[in-house]
């Protein structure tokens, strides 16, 4: 049985829109902010993994997607929980993982470097956003205790991936040069 039989509803033509449990709210409402934040996040997750990426790291972004629709799916209806300490424990232990084999960071890197690692450093600042308007709908109204601690984690996450992924491509960290000549 298909979900998704008619895609145009025009429910949501008056700045409107259902969240899951049916309730209507105002499309510019801090839950539904989250929400496109999250969708954001997802899309550019989907961008870096049409990229050559090594195996491990896909296997842990494409996981990652489906967290974001729990989350998505947590966040849609009031009250509701899908995340868990094992999708929070699963990141730390990946981010663990590929921080071991890299080097220590001596100075601040720049987003850049391969393709891949840009698009890292792109989705890690989606993420950042995502992590803000979470915390922000969670001042006024219940969200799961694991969402900002999920967020977090990913986003730290993407941040050393950046790095794995410059190493996979056979280039450095961008480094920042702080004491540059200025013009």
């Amino acid at each position: 049985m298909p979900r998704l039989s008619k895609i145009t509803t025009r429910t949501g033509d008056a700045g409107e829109t259902g969240l899951g449990d049916g309730a209507r709210v105002p499309k510019d409402s801090a839950r539904i902010h989250a929400l496109g934040d999250i969708d954001e996040l997802n899309s550019a997750l989907g961008l870096l993994l049409a990229e050559e990426l090594p195996e491990a790291v896909r296997a842990v972004l494409l996981e990652a997607q489906h967290d974001l629709f729990d989350l998505g799916g947590e966040l849609s209806i009031p009250g509701h929980q899908l995340l868990r300490e094992e999708q929070v424990s699963r990141l730390e232990q990946a981010l663990e993982a590929w921080n071991a084999d890299l080097p220590a960071l001596k100075e601040f890197i720049l987003p850049g470097g391969s393709r891949a690692a840009a698009m890292a450093h792109l989705a890690r600042t989606i993420c950042r956003r995502a992590e803000r308007s979470v915390v922000a709908l969670g001042r006024t109204e219940k969200v799961g205790e694991h969402a900002r601690r999920y967020l977090n984690r990913l986003s730290d996450l993407l941040f050393v991936a950046g790095r794995v992924l410059n190493r996979h491509a056979g280039r450095g960290d961008v480094q920042w040069r702080h004491q540059r000549k200025k013009p």
